[in-house]
């Protein structure tokens, strides 16, 4: 079988390293509904052995689609600043750690090179042709793991080639980005990384300046709004942002639609027969299994929040993954039905930080499904696998989805 192997000259297995980021957690939704039906928010933190400093803010956790939407909403009094604490280090100053009016200037700036135009352009141009690289490998063996050797490596490769890289450097973006994020279990790795990918863009951003071509790079160093640029600085932070939002949640999200497809093999059948289906199930996969399950805000002041008192400067952790299981907005929500009445879910978050990258991850979802069931016939779980789930706390995905179908 060939294979896509995404372990680097130094045998760093990518793959095992983004594994232990998401942990070993298996199913954290029966005791997120307990605790969302005792209450909609709690003081504490959900999430067990995150390092806390004991002198530092209170923590609440935030459970119901209600309190989680009013939080999200509401950019004055819970604040994405906190975030300067948490990924500031290795990001840079970013827009993810941004309020308004700083926030809505810098997003208007970075957001000119996602225009529809250039979505149509990379799905015509780049996506599907990263998609059917990927499969070409793998197409006449009639068994895989399309983790390993699909959804992991093809949005990280999308991401590169948007950004006009070269095609060696692939597996060091895979590598960074996971390293980026491991940074509150590995910090000097974290923060080497953060460096490494400093110097690199460094380079590639003096080139553009000086020989523009057609790739996002050259879109940043040159958009402009009411005579402002971004700077150095802050095209390094977006940079940094950009690989581990745009490749390590899309690798999980369509990871985990396609485990919810394979293991409801009507459903599958369903959005094989009638590709009109897809977006839904694409939404339903998102809702079902979001990539990440909690993100953080802080309180700018003291407020009341779901009947509780929230001391100004506590951290609120806010959990995305209760709130899209959450009985009261979703209809049997621990069920995954692509057929349900569309419900606005809170993956991609909600308000003035909603995800800028939705409608690439959407599009680039669309593209990887379809190209996979048009090509691989009768795709199937393999029967033989052993114990193939979706993992982790923080994030989410299967370790693999070993699967046999029809060869070429």
């Amino acid at each position: 079988m060939t294979t896509t192997e995404p372990v680097d000259q130094i045998g760093y297995d990518a793959i095992e390293a983004s594994g232990a980021v998401a942990g070993d957690f298996r199913d954290p939704y029966p005791e997120l509904a307990e605790r969302r039906q005792a209450t909609p928010i709690q003081r504490g933190d959900f999430i067990p052995d995150i390092p806390r400093d004991p002198d530092g803010p209170d923590v609440f956790t935030v459970y119901s689609c209600e309190l989680v939407s009013q939080v999200l909403r509401d950019n004055r009094r819970f604040s994405s600043q906190i975030y300067s604490e948490v990924m500031g280090p290795v990001m840079g100053h970013s827009i993810l750690e941004m309020d308004e009016p700083e926030h809505r200037l810098h997003r208007a700036l970075v957001s000119q090179a996602f225009r529809p135009k250039a979505l149509a352009r990379w799905e015509d141009e780049l996506v599907g042709q990263v998609c059917d690289e990927l499969i070409d490998r793998f197409a006449g063996d009639g068994r895989v793991d399309l983790v390993r050797n699909y959804t992991f490596p093809f949005p990280v490769q999308v991401i590169a080639r948007i950004l006009g890289l070269p095609r060696e450097d692939y597996p060091k973006f895979q590598r960074w980005s996971i390293e980026l994020i491991s940074v509150g279990w590995d910090w000097d790795r974290g923060i080497a990384a953060s460096q490494s990918l400093r110097e690199y863009f460094k380079s590639v951003v003096d080139d553009r300046r000086r020989h523009p071509q057609d790739d996002l790079i050259s879109d940043l160093v040159c958009a402009e709004i009411d005579g402002h640029q971004l700077g150095d600085e802050e095209m390094f932070a977006f940079l940094r942002l950009l690989l581990p939002a745009g490749a390590e949640t899309t690798y999980r999200s369509s990871s985990s639609l396609l485990y919810c497809l394979l293991t409801n093999p009507d459903q599958l059948a369903a959005v094989v027969k009638d590709r009109s289906l897809l977006p839904q199930a694409i939404e339903e996969g998102i809702r079902y299994e979001p990539p990440l399950l909690f993100i953080m805000r802080s309180a700018t002041e003291d407020v009341e929040l779901g009947g509780m008192h929230i001391p100004a400067g506590s951290a609120i952790s806010v959990c995305m993954g209760s709130a899209n299981r959450d009985p009261s907005k979703f209809e049997d929500p621990d069920r995954f039905d692509i057929f349900r009445d569309a419900r606005q879910h809170i993956s991609f978050g909600f308000g003035p930080h909603m995800c800028l990258g939705m409608h690439l991850a959407r599009m680039e979802t669309r593209v990887a499904m379809n190209r996979l069931f048009d090509r691989l016939p009768n795709l199937r779980l393999d029967p033989e696998a052993d114990d193939v789930h979706v993992h982790g706390l923080m994030f989410r995905s299967p370790k693999e989805l070993p699967v046999l179908f029809d060869p070429a």
